[in-house]
């Protein structure tokens, strides 16, 4: 529907969310970066989600191997603990800002807040300290181990997703991947499924923007231990909710 001469930037997500912890086959990156320097067009790399350790790298660009020209970034920068976000720009668009008097008209009231920032500093040091992205580097294979249980249940289509954050899709029939509708999803994921993750100590988010799925994101100082209880708690959970259905 666009052409280069109208299209200024790209903005993808490394790993997609809204519909389910979806990433990109391998080369996909390389080539629309290839694509985006041919034509002109920036790369900006969504790294709401990605960054800071999610995927046990600094950002998801790293994990995925490809240079964007900006990387926006909220929340993980101070855990959650703060309220902040930022951008990190490549030097040729930091360039005009920094060498002659042209000014960015635009300001917020918390910009720059001290607090925040001194929050994000705090917690960049301890991830760098504890080795945090290590952890999750060292321990993703066996939080998809544990995942996999869930993605055998008749109840999920698939499991999927990188580091410490994984989701499980939920739908009616495994083989043909019938999701379900906009009822029965109300009545499964916000009536039964959520109440029962939370009785059972999971705290996790079950949604359905797009397919309902269930979002897996543990902390990223969790072990083995902790995992191991995050992929037992879902099969005993989905299983149930399944029968429940199945006897409607």
């Amino acid at each position: 529907m666009e052409g280069p001469d109208t299209v200024a930037r790209a903005i993808l997500e490394p790993v997609q969310n809204t519909d389910g912890a979806l990433a990109a086959r391998l080369g996909y990156w390389q080539r629309f970066r290839e694509i985006c320097d041919r034509y002109g067009v920036l790369l900006v790399s969504d790294e709401v989600i990605c960054a800071f350790g999610r995927l046990g790298d600094w950002f998801g660009c790293d994990r995925f191997g490809y240079q964007p020209n900006m990387i926006v970034f909220t929340k993980s920068v101070t855990s959650g603990y703060a309220p902040l976000g930022g951008i990190i720009v490549s030097d040729r668009l930091a360039a005009p800002f920094l060498g002659d008097s042209r000014t960015f008209l635009h300001g917020l009231t918390f910009e720059g807040h001290p607090v925040s920032c001194a929050v994000a500093s705090a917690n960049v040091e301890l991830m760098e300290r504890e080795d945090l992205l290590g952890n999750v580097r060292h321990i993703e294979s066996v939080f998809a181990e544990f995942m996999a249980r869930s993605g055998e249940l008749r109840i999920v289509g698939q499991v999927s997703g990188y580091g410490y954050f994984r989701i499980a899709e939920l739908v009616k029939d495994k083989h043909t991947k019938t999701t379900f509708t906009d009822e029965e999803c109300a009545r499964m994921l916000r009536g039964a499924l959520s109440p029962a993750l939370y009785k059972a100590g999971l705290f996790c988010c079950a949604g359905d923007r797009a397919d309902p799925v269930v979002v897996l994101s543990p902390p990223l100082t969790c072990g083995a231990d902790e995992l191991n209880f995050i992929g037992d708690t879902p099969v005993e959970v989905f299983t149930d909710v399944w029968n429940d259905v199945q006897s409607k």
